[in-house]
């Protein structure tokens, strides 16, 4: 797995039509004739595609996967040319956007062309999931319609949570470029920052070090902890005595890593210290039941069971870890609601949270690829002493 340097950008078409065939699979033993499919991340899995033009909403993207035969792409003109770099040879477009109200009339002829052997038709209705067009189209689209519109969501993740090496590798690489960026962070980030000039400056170094693009960047400080991990930075001047939490969702070739750290500026309480170090054993706890077979919900009690060996009630049901790949979060979760079984080759984070006095948290998070041998750290190990910038 550390031989991420020499990694090439995109995939072969072997791996996509090994994609489209257990795909395929799928779409037999479901009972389904075709797969619907409007996401971006989804669109990328099953083709490669590779633009940053999903920012604009204006136009959709549809990719239907049929029972047998190749993918077909439905997608506005002004993609056509893109599309052809992928491995999709059968590709449909029309003049996008359509003013006059009529994006869904190419995608609902195709798939009325298609042959109904079950009579439905799979599209990504389920949780972590979503329909990239407008509800009034979706509407459009199943009036007078010969195929039933049902829930596909379970067959997509089936796909998506199990990765294949070349997965794995891209998330190795970008969650190695950030672990280094965090170990040299306490040289490059100091009292006279703000929280968004700390934020700007891990950018650059996660950017110059080969990382694609950082989605994802809360940066908060406190005196003695922090009571949120999700917002962006602010002009607040990190001061001494702060405790600074970091998280980083970022990206190489569309896979990311998301993992934190946690620092202090000066000196901090011992209470502080220890929580840390309790949530880093925690952490360990997780790491080693994350092996093929077991259970998420059972990996979560046990994570619970570390912290309340320590003398920390847990409260609350909340979620310890998740699965992490071309969406910063994905299933399964490390949760008391989840039971899914771990399977070689899902990559997961584990992330332990504790509000060890009120109004204030901490959370403590590391990248794992399941191997058939058991747990692969993906990310460099965080310390067990909370790291000190002066």
């Amino acid at each position: 797995m550390r031989n991420a340097k020499t990694l090439e950008y995109g995939f072969s078409n072997e791996e996509f039509e090994i994609r489209l065939q257990r795909a395929q699979e799928l779409l037999y033993q479901n009972k389904l004739d075709a797969l619907l499919i409007t996401i971006p991340s989804n669109l990328r899995y099953f083709t490669g595609i590779d633009t940053n033009f999903w920012e604009s909403p204006t136009r959709p993207w549809f990719l239907v996967l049929p029972l047998s035969g190749t993918p077909i792409a439905i997608i506005p003109d002004i993609g056509e040319n893109i599309f052809k770099k992928t491995f999709v040879e059968d590709i449909h477009t029309w003049a996008s956007p359509n003013f006059n109200g009529d994006d869904i009339s190419p995608l609902k002829s195709l798939l009325e062309s298609l042959p109904s052997r079950f009579g439905a038709i799979g599209a990504e209705l389920g949780k972590e999931m979503s329909i990239r067009m407008p509800v009034l189209d979706f509407g459009l689209l199943r009036n007078n319609f010969k195929f039933n519109i049902v829930d596909g969501t379970s067959l997509i993740w089936a796909l998506r949570t199990v990765k294949s090496f070349n997965e794995i590798k891209k998330i190795e690489k970008v969650a190695q470029i950030v672990s280094e960026v965090f170990e040299i962070l306490p040289t490059i980030i100091s009292v006279n920052d703000s929280e968004r000039s700390a934020s700007i400056k891990v950018k650059r170094e996660i950017l110059k070090r080969g990382a694609d693009n950082i989605p994802y960047l809360p940066v908060v400080s406190g005196k003695g902890g922090v009571s949120q991990i999700i917002g962006n930075p602010t002009h607040k001047l990190i001061s001494s005595g702060d405790f600074l939490f970091i998280d980083t969702g970022a990206t190489y070739d569309g896979y990311f890593c998301d993992f934190d750290r946690n620092f202090t500026i000066g000196t901090v309480s011992d209470e502080l210290k220890r929580t840390h170090e309790i949530l880093w054993h925690a952490t360990e706890e997780g790491i080693k039941n994350l092996v093929p077979g077991a259970k998420t919900q059972d990996v979560w009690k046990k994570i619970n069971k570390k912290i309340e060996d320590f003398g920390f009630m847990v409260k609350g049901e909340g979620r310890y870890g998740h699965g992490v790949g071309l969406q910063l979060t994905e299933p399964p979760s490390i949760s008391s609601f989840d039971n899914s079984i771990i399977q070689e080759n899902m990559v997961l984070t584990i992330e332990p949270s504790m509000e060890y006095k009120p109004g204030k948290i901490i959370v403590h998070e590391e990248n794992i690829f399941v191997s058939k041998d058991g747990p692969v750290l993906l990310t460099k190990r965080a310390t067990k002493e909370l790291p000190v910038i002066s």
